[in-house]
């Protein structure tokens, strides 16, 4: 049995053709390919709402679906070969993808933070501002696991804590990750592209700070209210007692975790195979193994107990991987489509970030490259759009510093607009859905933030902030 399956590994290595050779010609590809990528993102909102027993039990089939609608056609009409080397490529981004996820949420679930916290307006608003500092240092997905749920047993008694949930997704799994590349996914891509690591905290810190200044007062106003509303629940206690943490190890192996992703980006050993038109470097391949192996030794190592404890189960991050293993592929052709740049059918999109005497249209990128990627995966958009700019770190980090700061925060702050925007906001979604708490539906959600969002984006389109060039 190995035999067979050796020899056609060895087959598709050997047919492969260079890296981007045998890219899906975007030129060629018209709005009827959005079709599979808007029905399955319609499906993922309307889904666990009109028929939500049949989603929850089938919603990889319905998901698996929807990504057949989008290679079937993609074989048929630009042949197989370029329909495995375009599932080969958004493969090989997925697998690394949710190797972090995995991990991050794995090691989270084994620390415990525990202690008697009052869920008051203010402790709500310093715990979402200590995420909202940590998603720059640990990642938001990092920040977001291991502070989610001891936020929601502080709030557990409290008749209404969505609007906690919403600003948690907002702030922690969003923008507060603008300040490193550690912090999301396209500033990680904007560093491995030449982009200085400190270069976003040097140019995004005073508007991060803003926008999330202003997100922490909006939120404190708002728990204010809500809570005088609020009837004190029967086990309601006063006081706090000492907050303490347990699985203390796992917090080491997020370090870990971390110290993986920084290796991967500084060590190129110009050591890879390609595997039907997608490059695979050692680097990386090195990094998900290890990063595999950090999150196999946290369940080894962490006592059960503490899963226990923290009402941990596997389901958040099995929904997540099949929804978007999905959208990773549904995504093809729309990536493809906005590679085609001036060529392509988003060529009027594209026109706008131009202006007629050439120069870039700071305010158009910020707002074409969140608004795309508040439904697309960010970090591709962040790149169509750093390419777009010119690709060249060296100009983008000074004369068009203004340009990537534009595209920088489009990218972080506006994942923040819909579930599917950045990973954890999907992870925080599924784990408060599990807890009880009825969220927003898609639709909701969007309507909510964007209430929240958009007058803090139009105020940093018109406001002149130094030291970043104006919107």
């Amino acid at each position: 049995m190995a035999r067979p399956i050796l020899l056609t590994l060895l087959l598709l290595i050997s047919i492969t053709r260079p890296a981007d050779a045998a890219a899906l010609d975007g030129t060629t590809l018209g709005l009827p390919w959005l079709l599979p990528f808007v029905g399955l993102l319609l499906m993922i909102a309307v889904g666990p709402q009109l028929f939500p027993t049949l989603w929850h039990a089938h919603y990889g089939k319905i998901a698996a679906g929807w990504s057949a609608l989008t290679l079937v056609p993609i074989a048929l009409l630009h042949g197989v070969i370029t329909a495995a080397e375009a599932l080969t490529h958004v493969m090989s981004d997925f697998i690394s993808f949710i190797i972090l996820l995995f991990a991050l949420y794995t090691v989270a679930g084994g620390i415990i933070i525990s202690g008697r916290m009052r869920a008051t307006p203010a402790t709500n608003t310093i715990v979402l501002a200590i995420g909202t500092i940590l998603a720059s240092i640990i990642g938001t997905t990092g920040a977001s696991m291991v502070l989610i749920r001891p936020l929601l047993r502080a709030n557990e008694a409290r008749p209404h804590k969505v609007h906690v949930v919403v600003f948690f997704i907002i702030l922690v799994a969003n923008i507060g990750g603008a300040l490193t590349p550690l912090g999301d996914p396209p500033l990680l891509v904007g560093f491995l592209r030449g982009v200085d690591f400190f270069w976003p905290m040097q140019h995004l810190w005073l508007q991060t700070t803003l926008v999330a200044g202003l997100g922490l007062l909006l939120f404190f106003a708002i728990d204010v209210v809500v809570s005088h509303r609020e009837q004190p629940a029967p086990n309601h206690t006063e006081g706090t007692g000492n907050i303490s943490i347990r699985g203390g190890f796992n917090i080491v192996l997020i370090g870990v975790i971390i110290g993986a992703v920084l290796l991967s980006a500084l060590w190129a050993p110009g050591l890879g195979f390609s595997l039907l038109g997608t490059h695979f470097e050692l680097q990386n391949i090195v990094r998900d193994i290890v990063i595999l192996l950090v999150a196999l030794l946290s369940v080894r190592l962490s006592p059960a107990e503490h899963r226990l404890a923290n009402g941990f189960t596997w389901e958040p991050i099995v929904e997540v991987g099949k929804l978007f293993a999905a959208i990773f592929v549904a995504i093809i052709p729309v990536i493809a489509m906005l590679r085609a740049g001036r060529n392509g059918v988003f060529a009027p999109l594209l026109d706008v970030v131009t202006a007629k005497d050439g120069q870039p249209q700071e305010a158009a990128y910020f707002w074409l490259t969140g608004s795309l990627s508040a439904f697309l995966d960010n970090a591709p958009t962040y790149l169509v759009f750093y390419q777009l700019a010119g690709g060249d770190a060296s100009v983008l980090m000074g004369p068009l510093a203004g340009t990537l700061s534009a595209i920088s925060m489009g990218a972080v702050y506006m994942g923040a607009l819909t579930y599917i925007g950045n990973a954890p906001n999907m992870m925080v979604h599924a784990i408060a859905e599990e807890r009880g708490i009825k969220m927003p539906n898609f639709f909701a959600y969007l309507f909510y933030a964007s209430l929240i969002l958009l007058p803090m984006f139009a105020l940093l389109t018109f406001l002149p902030i130094a030291p970043t060039p104006k919107l």
